[in-house]
């Protein structure tokens, strides 16, 4: 079995993780409306345990709202139901098959709480970067034991493998600071 050492395979392992973040952040309330907000609601709906977005529209008309249009009028209260049950704080009114949600202002504290969970996702992308890059120089170290590689190879993929995760790490510190601005913004 011999191993190759493959720097683009790294970056993209590590990329997974910077989107991985943007994706938990997508789902994080800032007191916007986001569609993506109610991602994690699923509806009881023909006997199965589907997405909302098999059942219905979401939309943000304005920014302070999201507005759920139920296809089928039957599901408008498991619809209801599912995002009263999912625990984000939301409270839909009913008007017909729409469903509209008005964003609650978020207080002070909820908003430092926030930014600590924020912070906590940031961490989790960081191990998982650092993780790959523990990866990478494992296999480079076993093709330099193995002698497939020569040791000044070995140095130079090591210091692009510590260029891309240094890249990576700025990177996911970006959107943290980011998401952090959106969250403390009054």
């Amino acid at each position: 079995m011999s191993e190759k050492f493959d720097l683009a395979d790294l970056k993209r392992r590590m990329q997974g993780s910077v989107s991985t973040l943007k994706h938990e952040f997508g789902g994080l309330r800032t007191g916007r409306a986001s569609a993506s907000l109610l991602d994690p609601v699923h509806v009881d709906a023909y006997g199965q345990h589907s997405p909302l977005t098999q059942v219905a529209t979401v939309s943000v008309p304005e920014p302070r709202m999201i507005s759920v249009q139920v296809w089928d009028k039957a599901l408008v209260i498991a619809v209801d139901k599912a995002i009263r049950e999912a625990n984000l704080g939301l409270q839909p009114t009913v008007e017909g098959q729409i469903l509209r949600i008005r964003m609650p202002e978020l207080n002070e504290q909820r908003r430092k709480e926030l930014v600590k969970v924020a912070h906590k996702y940031a961490e989790e992308a960081r191990v998982a970067v650092r993780h790959v890059r523990r990866d990478g120089l494992d296999v480079l170290k076993k093709l330099l034991k193995d002698k497939a590689i020569p040791e000044d190879d070995e140095k130079r993929h090591e210091a692009d493998v510590q260029k891309a995760t240094d890249e990576t790490i700025k990177e996911i510190d970006s959107v943290l600071a980011t998401k952090e601005k959106e969250i403390m913004q009054v």
